[in-house]
């Protein structure tokens, strides 16, 4: 019986997380339609992450070792993307600390 309550949880934890992305992303596109100004400021946003992910993908390295392959991290490419990712995040966090930094200064300025 515990086992089918954890899989349940599970399989229900999944669709609830896929229903939330799918309204996380339709939402926005319906209400955007009718204000097409908005779009462009997500479409920026979007490019700016690809950005990131593209320089984060660019400097990761794709070797793959003992350790990686018993995470199932078993292909060069995979290595790849998984350091790019990791890459972009740490870089969207210098920009976000950067921009705190920046706007606190800013308002002690002032």
């Amino acid at each position: 019986m515990e086992g089918f309550v954890a899989n349940f949880g599970l399989w229900l934890a999944y669709i609830l997380v896929i229903v939330g992305v799918i309204l996380a992303v339709v939402f926005p596109i319906i209400s955007s339609v009718s204000e097409p100004k908005k779009m462009v400021k997500t479409a920026v946003g979007v490019v700016g992450i690809l950005v990131f992910f593209g320089i984060g993908y660019a400097v990761s390295g794709s070797e793959v070792t003992a350790k990686y392959i018993e995470s199932g991290v078993d292909t060069a490419g995979l290595s790849k993307m998984i350091g790019g990712m990791l890459s972009m995040v740490y870089i969207l966090m210098a920009v976000a600390a950067a921009g705190i930094v920046y706007t606190e200064l800013n308002k002690a300025i002032k």
